[in-house]
């Protein structure tokens, strides 16, 4: 053994309040004191979005006595901070009275009540009272845009933590709203001030998930649900998207990931729904026109790449910024309409309804689904296929106003007859889900050793931009899986400068797809890790694998379906 191969690599080390801490390999100080089991509190640090640096309540004390912003400092081999000095505790709460003075502080009719980031700090540093007055530079009275389906925007309740604007513009490069003004008079804003709905906004409600304030929140249509619950004449339909399943537990204590689909049912009937279905059945619809319709345009080497036609804020996105790649995307309607249209039309032949109106009502994780439902291209003769949408988070509301409590609930089945999906169906909910239950079907070899084998294709996992290689027949097939809008972005600019050739590329606006939607209950990448494995063991479990195996599409093609198909199904925007 030489000199060199002895060596041992020196470990760094930072002290914490005393404590010896290693480094290995943390972006910055706020990281490390984490790694330590402090919890400093933060406003403006987001750790998949930039450091801005704006809020200073991270702040550290070093050995010298200076202030340090734990968030924008590198770690440092031997440096040593503290998190709790009396400079550190009375700078922090001067900030918090800062921020209350010219806030809306209309807190209990605040749709983010009980999760406002800022009431919570102001409880756990004791303010109790106001000392500054807040009156020259309040916005209490600046108008609420409600122009949106999918979000509102009340700028009386925004700190300015910037976590919205970057979100917007580096994950999904959208940019629909920025920073405007200066000092006092800076706020967020649209351009020219406009109505969030006369921007380039795509609805997918990322920045309402970041927002620690109730400056941006998921619009709420639970009193039109109550409503129509609670009217005789209308029997209420729900069907449940899959990611829901894995994300709703976490509201009432229970893991991320657990699979709760049993106790929703329950709890949904339990709410007055007259029947609960799975949009799973509606995925499972989907494979089976997207891989005949993948199929044919290989064929015909026509039309390719094709573009998933699931997630609506891509589609939003599409058309605002790459319209002439409409032929593109996929003709399928997304399973919620999917399921939608066919709910409706079971209804009208078996009178399922007893001559009573069918209300559609979609249990979703994506603000986007609100745009969706309300788009003319899935009214059929005047009439909505999906009546209402409403996300996990407006779920849990329903669920605490009804004062159901969760832990308590026995599992229940789904009603049939669209109770029955496959694993191919649940899976997707996760980004890469679509891609691989397209290629299950697509693929010549039936065999559980072969689903197993398109799991390690590369397909699988939260990356915003991965690839693969699957062989079909005589073909290999080069398939993309993306999800954040920037991402695609990324893509299509490769694409149309012929960088890049795919056959296939499935397109989720959301960071680690459905089951980071911005309806969901907010949680990082691990969190979302988390869910992801809760939906594949959820296909794992399923005696179905394959959608094709699904025994209720067989019959919904001899029925519902047959001869209507491309009416029911599909749709041209």
């Amino acid at each position: 053994m030489n000199d060199n191969e002895m060596k041992t690599v020196k470990k760094e080390f930072m002290w914490v309040d005393g404590r010896r801490v290693e480094l290995n390999g943390e972006r910055n100080v706020l990281e490390v004191v984490r790694q330590a089991g402090v919890d400093l509190p933060t406003f403006c640090y987001h750790s998949e979005l930039s450091v801005y640096g704006a809020c200073r309540m991270c702040v550290v004390e070093d050995e010298r006595g200076q202030i340090l912003a734990s968030c924008q400092t590198p770690p440092k081999d031997g440096l040593k901070v503290k998190t709790s000095t009396p400079k550190l505790q009375k700078h922090r709460k001067m900030i918090l009275e800062l921020l209350l003075s010219s806030h809306c502080r209309d807190c209990t009719t605040c749709p983010k009540n009980g999760k406002c980031l800022l009431q919570e700090l102001a409880i756990r540093f004791s303010i109790t009272g106001i000392r500054f007055n807040g009156e020259s530079f309040k916005r209490h009275d600046l108008p609420i845009d409600n122009s949106s389906f999918s979000i509102v925007r009340n700028p009386n309740k925004c700190i300015l933590c910037g976590d919205c604007v970057r979100m917007c513009a580096e994950v999904q490069n959208v940019g629909a709203i920025d920073f405007k003004g200066r000092g006092s008079g800076m706020m967020v804003s649209t351009a020219f001030g406009d109505p969030i709905i006369a921007t380039d906004c795509v609805h997918c409600g990322q920045c309402a998930a970041v927002c620690p304030t109730g400056a941006i929140t998921v619009k709420c249509d639970c009193p039109a649900v109550w409503k129509d619950l609670y009217d005789g004449d209308k029997q209420v339909i729900a069907q449940v998207a899959p990611a829901v399943r894995v994300a709703f537990g976490e509201e009432f204590g229970l893991v991320s990931g657990e699979n709760v689909m049993g106790k929703i049912v329950a709890g949904l009937r339990m709410l007055g729904f007259d029947r609960v279905y799975d949009t799973s059945l509606g995925a499972d619809l989907t494979v089976m026109e997207e891989s005949a319709e993948f199929l044919e345009r290989l064929r015909s080497k026509e039309n390719l790449p094709l573009f998933t036609s699931c997630c609506p804020a891509w589609i939003c996105f599409m058309e605002k910024r790459y319209p002439e790649l409409k032929d593109l995307v996929s003709s399928c309607k997304s399973p919620m309409q999917m399921l939608g249209a066919v709910i409706k039309e079971h209804a009208k032949r078996h009178d399922v309804g007893d001559s009573k109106t069918i209300i559609n009502v979609a249990i979703m994780p994506c603000t986007a689904k609100k745009f969706e439902a309300v788009r003319e291209e899935f009214y059929r003769d005047g009439i909505a296929d999906i009546d209402h949408v409403i996300t996990t988070q407006e779920l849990v509301k329903m669920f605490r106003e009804a004062g159901i409590v969760f832990a308590d609930l026995e599992p229940e089945a789904p009603d049939m007859p669209f109770g029955i999906h496959s694993g191919a169906g649940v899976i997707f909910g996760v980004t890469g889900g679509v891609s691989e239950a397209v290629i299950r079907r697509v693929a010549e070899d039936k065999s559980m050793e072969a689903i197993l084998d398109i799991a390690y294709t590369g397909i699988r996992g939260l990356e915003g931009a991965k690839e693969a290689e699957v062989t079909v027949g005589d073909e290999k097939l080069k398939i993309a899986v993306v999800n954040g809008l920037k991402n695609i972005d990324e893509i299509i600019k490769k694409i149309l400068a012929g960088e890049v050739h795919y056959d296939f590329i499935e397109a989720m606006a959301c960071p680690g797809g459905c089951v980071g939607g911005g309806g969901q209950p907010f949680g990082l990448k691990p969190v979302k890790k988390s869910r992801s494995d809760g939906l594949y063991r959820a296909d794992k479990l399923s005696q179905i694998r394959q959608s094709e195996e699904n025994p209720l599409l067989a019959g919904l093609y001899k029925g519902v379906l047959r001869g209507r198909a491309k009416e029911l199904l599909h749709v041209h925007y």
